[in-house]
């Protein structure tokens, strides 16, 4: 059985990871985190940080781990400033992970998975993004996940480590932040909105079939320097979305059909472009090479991730 090594282990992604190779009977598990908020489970060792970037020492935490699982990242802006602002993405998601790669190599890590985001591909297309696809980040964040995939594949090219890369698009669930949880939030209230004329189609991944996909990655053969893209293989409008949102709360929808030349307008007069981008533009990805390579496919549908948010009501946010 492999050990494995989970940076991030507190946050979305981390956490749900850690859960569930907990629950499939792994029992060799170091997680990285800044706290033990989460109170993580007898036998799971923790290896505590002030910071991922302010870490220059991983051998404690590295030493006879086989598989990383790079799940930390900085993912929101704290300056306007757009020069200050690339620069702190760097810190963590470029440097501080390659410092960690440099790290498994000495410690002779056997495979080191990165998560990255859609965002390397673009923020919109006309035709789903495949892994073959010239890279086209345009926002900080996804500028610096794919100056960290280089720099990734120019270290570890030559190394006996191998390396994993996932591309997820939106990732949504319980407790999901961004836009997603906004969508959530408003879904139970009931307020209308101004999204039912949206007719484009985004692909989205639920948190269980990430989680499902990298657990794959954690040992199948076939991923060994692959990137893989993944969704929950069914593309729906923005106005879809916040149907089967607010009809999975109970609650239904209200929504307004205004149009979407309307909203992008609107949305550029609040300096919020970006944001009416990815409401009403199109950003699709195309998982027929991970189906192909790794013979993975969701195992949760997208109306049963949605409903899956709903599931437990005593971990709902107000």
């Amino acid at each position: 059985m492999n050990n494995i090594l989970i940076t991030g282990a507190s946050g979305f992604i981390g956490s749900k990871l850690v859960e569930q190779l907990l629950a499939a009977g792994s029992s060799n598990l170091t997680v990285v985190s800044r706290n033990n908020e989460n109170n993580f489970a007898p036998g799971v060792t923790l290896f505590q940080i002030e910071s991922i970037e302010n870490t220059p020492d991983w051998s404690l935490a590295l030493k006879g781990i086989d598989v990383v699982i790079h799940c930390a990242a900085r993912v929101h802006s704290v300056s306007d400033n757009h020069k200050e602002s690339l620069e702190r993405f760097r810190a963590v998601n470029v440097e501080a992970t390659l410092a960690l790669a440099r790290q498994a190599i000495a410690s002779n890590v056997k495979r080191f998975i990165f998560i990255s985001s859609i965002g390397v591909n673009g923020i919109s297309n006309t035709k789903p993004f495949t892994v073959t696809d010239k890279p086209n980040p345009t926002e900080d964040y996804a500028i610096s996940k794919f100056e960290a995939e280089t720099g990734l594949k120019a270290l570890l090219s030559n190394a006996n480590t191998e390396l994993v890369i996932i591309r997820p698009p939106l990732v949504y669930g319980l407790n999901a932040k961004g836009n997603f949880g906004h969508l959530f939030k408003l879904a139970q209230k009931r307020l209308p909105m101004p999204l039912g004329a949206i007719n484009n189609k985004r692909s989205l991944v639920s948190l269980d079939n990430l989680v499902d996909l990298i657990q794959t990655c954690i040992s199948h053969p076939n991923a060994k320097s692959q990137t893989f893209m993944v969704s929950d293989d069914h593309d729906v409008s923005t106005t879809e979305l916040v149907r089967l949102v607010a009809n999975a709360s109970g609650k239904g929808a209200l929504l307004l059909p205004v149009p979407v030349s309307f909203l992008k307008f609107f949305a550029a007069c609040l300096g919020k472009k970006s944001m009416a981008t990815k409401l009403c533009d199109s950003l699709q990805v195309d998982i027929a090479h991970t189906k192909q390579v790794l013979g993975w496919s969701p195992p949760l549908t997208l109306e049963q991730g949605i409903a899956r948010c709903f599931e437990n009501e005593s971990h709902r946010t107000d």
